[in-house]
This record gives C-alpha cells, sequence and structure tokens, in this order.
C-alpha cells in the first residue's frame, strides 16, 4: 500500500563497466532504503550514452517522483568519455527541467581510471541523497 507522502524513485543504471554499475546500484538501494523511500522502478542502459532515453521514458510515464542516474566513464585513449559524458549529463539536465522533476546524476567520470571509478561507487548514494532532498523541497 503506497502512502501519500511516499516518495518514489526510478534508477536508469548502465551496464557498461557492470563490475562498477553493480556496486553503486546496491549502494543506492541501500541509502533509498535508509532514507524511507522507495526504489519504484529500474531500468537498465547499456552503457551512459543511452541514459537519456530511458530517463525521458520514466518521467513521461509519471510514476516517478525523481531518477537517479548511475554508471561510470572510464578514460580511453581518445577524448570520447568527454563527449559522452558531456552530452549525457546536459540532457538529463534538460529532462530535469521539461518534466519539472529532480534527475540526479550518480555517473562518475570522465576522465578517470578503473580504480578511481571504484572508489567513486560512492556518487549513488549521493545522487540518490540529492534527489531525496529536491522532492521534499519542491513539494
Amino acid at each position: 500500500m503506497e502512502k501519500e507522502d511516499e516518495i518514489k524513485l526510478g534508477f536508469v543504471v548502465s551496464e557498461f563497466h557492470r563490475e562498477i554499475t553493480y556496486q553503486m546500484e546496491i549502494l543506492g538501494r541501500e541509502h533509498a532504503e535508509f532514507l524511507g523511500v522507495r526504489v519504484h522502478r529500474t531500468v537498465y542502459t547499456p552503457g551512459t550514452f543511452d541514459i537519456p532515453l530511458a530517463v525521458k521514458k520514466m518521467l513521461s510515464e509519471g510514476e516517478v517522483d525523481a531518477v537517479v542516474t548511475l554508471g561510470c566513464i572510464i578514460e580511453g585513449a581518445t577524448e570520447h568519455d568527454e563527449m559522452v559524458a558531456s552530452q549525457m549529463t546536459r540532457k538529463i539536465m534538460d529532462l530535469s527541467l521539461e518534466y519539472i522533476k529532480p534527475v540526479t546524476l550518480g555517473v562518475a567520470g570522465p576522465g578517470m581510471t578503473r580504480l578511481e571509478a571504484q572508489k567513486r561507487i560512492n556518487y549513488a548514494k549521493m545522487a540518490v541523497e540529492a534527489a531525496v532532498k529536491l522532492v521534499k523541497r519542491l513539494r
């Protein structure tokens, strides 16, 4: 049974570098439970570049109060990581404004190594925290 003031989160999780994003997802779910909010729906994307489409679908369905994006962008031999990060973050910000709902950034990178990404799995916790705070402040 849903409470009227219950906060429902959506998670959009990149499967690229799943050994890291899996840990981020678990930490994010644990923190949501700690804060007393529910992860209503989770959508997995092949990579971080694909996150905005899943965010848009989730927001357009209107079942969540906020969306938490989780992923990591590890530096490669080219500047591809910077392009992906730039476009993805710009689009999720646009979607947040379009739907007037928080879309938080739990995506680590660009410009980091695999070891640095591992050290940043706590970005998931911060993204959940930001989503919950913003939902409460906008209500």
